[in-house]
């Protein structure tokens, strides 16, 4: 259960990571965020990436194999990486609605969840 526990804290911290990394790209369709300068949109994209650490912490004290969890550290990276993807291409297609994935992104999906198999393998 500490696993899925992680996983579902990932996702929410990844909303955040993306929002914050990327939701300053839209800030222009907002007139009230349109006057900030460049140090003003840093601190809003730093109070977002404030949330994200709330969720990405326990995310990985959680699901790490020394505090009980079922990952490595390997493991939680991997993980975090996949499911920043997975967020990131839902957002960028529901959300920003600025892209539309095409099929080298799929592609490029593919070789990371394959990338995801040999990290997980135990050989």
């Amino acid at each position: 259960m500490k696993g899925v526990y992680s996983i579902l804290l990932l996702v929410c911290s990844n909303v955040f990571m993306t929002l914050a990394w990327y939701g300053h790209l839209h800030f222009k369709q907002y007139s009230f965020l349109q006057r900030l300068g460049l140090f003003g949109i840093v601190l809003v994209s730093w109070g977002l990436a404030f949330f994200e650490y709330i969720f990405q912490v326990p995310a990985n004290r959680i699901g790490y194999r020394e505090n009980g969890g079922p990952f490595s550290m390997f493991e939680l990276k991997t993980i975090q990486e996949a499911v920043s993807l997975v967020v990131f291409m839902f957002m960028a297609v529901y959300v920003f609605r600025t892209e539309r994935p095409a099929w080298n992104h799929f592609v490029g999906f593919a070789l990371i969840v394959l990338a995801v198999f040999f990290i997980f393998k135990k050989w």
